[in-house]
């Protein structure tokens, strides 16, 4: 982990300016930001932990527990709200077996609700690996996760 961070940060040429993009790199190659890794950073960028901790803690898109491979994000925000995103929460949560922010025990996946996406018109909208799908419905929804590899059980095998 150690020589993975150093090589991060030399790709900055050490700048402590930009720590954001840092720890998004990290993000990026650990799928969440490990302590190791954040200690490591302040190291080599000689900034204090506690700064270190201040920025990963402010910016929601950072991560101390480590987020599956497959990431959705379902918007929540008013337009999508209304258009039936509280039933799509649920779906996918029964399907994935958490609940909203939490990460499957095979850490396949990640699920969250955001405030709003900025894709309004496209209400309700989940995010899929960083992949926008619009007019969300629980069938579609469901057709994701099989995708993706999630076993759904069936009506019939329901019964």
């Amino acid at each position: 982990m150690e020589e993975k961070v150093k090589e991060i940060v030399q790709r900055y040429s050490g700048d402590k300016s930009y720590l954001v993009p840092i720890l998004q790199d990290v993000q990026k190659e650990f799928n969440y930001l490990p302590k190791d890794a954040l200690f490591s950073v302040s190291a080599h960028l000689s900034v204090p932990i506690s700064r270190v901790y201040e920025v990963v803690t402010f910016y929601k898109a950072f991560s101390l527990k480590p987020k599956g491979r497959n990431q959705l994000s379902l918007c929540m925000g008013t337009a999508c709200h209304v258009r039936g995103a509280e039933l799509i929460a649920s779906n996918v949560s029964d399907i994935l077996g958490i609940k909203e922010g939490d990460t499957t025990a095979d850490l396949e996946f990640s699920f969250e609700t955001v405030g709003c996406l900025g894709a309004c018109a496209l209400g309700p909208v989940l995010v899929v690996n960083g992949e926008y799908h619009g007019h969300m419905n629980i069938a579609k929804s469901t057709k994701i996760l099989k995708k993706l590899g999630k076993k759904v059980a069936t009506d019939d095998e329901q019964d």
